[in-house]
């Protein structure tokens, strides 16, 4: 059960597409928007992502943080992130470490691959504690953007 509304979020530090480190700490006084997926280019994962893409200048205009985390490497999540055109950034957690502190970590996935990234979503406020957390039981099921983008609107 990923983590709960009221919950300091774990920092971390992880590595995007530019080979830069970021962590969640980067961000203090900040709102986070912070979305798990599983892999990249699958087709439910690219939605996501292109879901936080389409809906990006509502992000921004809330002076908000969006970043996607997976557990694919930085090569893999750059040229993914081209391809679709994302404006933010994409953090590999390629040791999964970050999944199993958000308490996301899929033991079995598609395959009998070990270790991605359940679909989740986190919103993170300014002081570091959580204000929506969503869990999908289901990978071929979508965060719902409508419940993240109307508790953004109450913050």
């Amino acid at each position: 059960m990923a983590l709960q509304v009221g919950t300091k979020a774990p920092d971390f530090k992880l590595f995007n597409t530019e080979k830069k480190e970021v962590s969640l700490s980067d961000f203090a006084g900040k709102t986070v928007v912070l979305n798990f997926f599983p892999a990249a280019f699958t087709g439910v994962c690219t939605a996501q992502m292109c879901g936080l893409r389409d809906d990006y200048s509502f992000y921004n205009n809330l002076n908000c943080v969006v970043l996607g985390c997976s557990s694919d490497s930085p090569f893999t999540l750059g040229k993914f992130k081209a391809e679709q055109n994302l404006e933010f950034d994409l953090l590999s957690d390629y040791n999964h470490e970050v999944n199993k502190a958000y308490d996301v970590y899929e033991p079995v996935w598609i395959l009998n691959m070990h270790g991605p990234a359940k679909r989740s979503a986190f919103i993170i406020d300014g002081n570091g504690i959580i204000q929506y957390s969503e869990q999908m039981a289901n990978a071929g099921e979508q965060v719902n953007f409508a419940a993240m983008r109307a508790v953004m609107e109450k913050m």
